[in-house]
């Protein structure tokens, strides 16, 4: 965790702004939750417990810092609410889809990149650059087909 903490202050800086005891609060909740995609009231939430004075537009403006340093990116799943997950980082490309269950909301990793063939198709024939590409599958998880 240190490491990804000195990495995202070393990026802050380079872009003339800095890691503020806040923002790192913010940042740590998002690591220890990284198997998770929060969102912003969840994330506010967690926070909360252990600096109870701070603010939700606190944690809004966080996530807005570090989504504009592309340290994490905002998905919407379906449901309205913005949820966070780590970025893939400047240059490079993003290699995981997600499953999510209509019934329950749960949302599951596919970590392999399904549309591989589809991109370098479409980049060729349409001469376009494609920087990223995001793939969601709505559907019954297997907990819910169960019940």
């Amino acid at each position: 965790m240190k490491n990804v903490i000195s990495d995202v202050e070393d990026r802050l800086r380079a872009g003339d702004s800095k890691l503020t005891a806040r923002r790192e609060l913010v940042l740590k909740v998002l690591l220890e939750n990284s198997d998770k995609h929060l969102s912003a009231e969840e994330v506010y939430n967690l926070v909360k417990r252990r600096a109870p004075e701070m603010g939700l537009a606190t944690v809004y403006r966080a996530l807005e810092l570090f989504q504009e340093f592309d340290i994490i990116h905002a998905i919407d799943f379906g449901d309205g609410r913005k949820r966070y997950e780590f970025g893939s980082g400047k240059g490079k490309i993003h290699h995981h889809h997600h499953l999510i269950c209509t019934k329950c909301g749960g949302i599951t990793e596919v970590n392999e990149d399904l549309l591989e063939d589809l991109e370098n198709r479409v980049s060729r024939q349409h001469h376009f650059t494609i920087t990223d590409h995001q793939l969601k599958i709505f559907g019954i998880c297997r907990q819910c087909t169960g019940k």
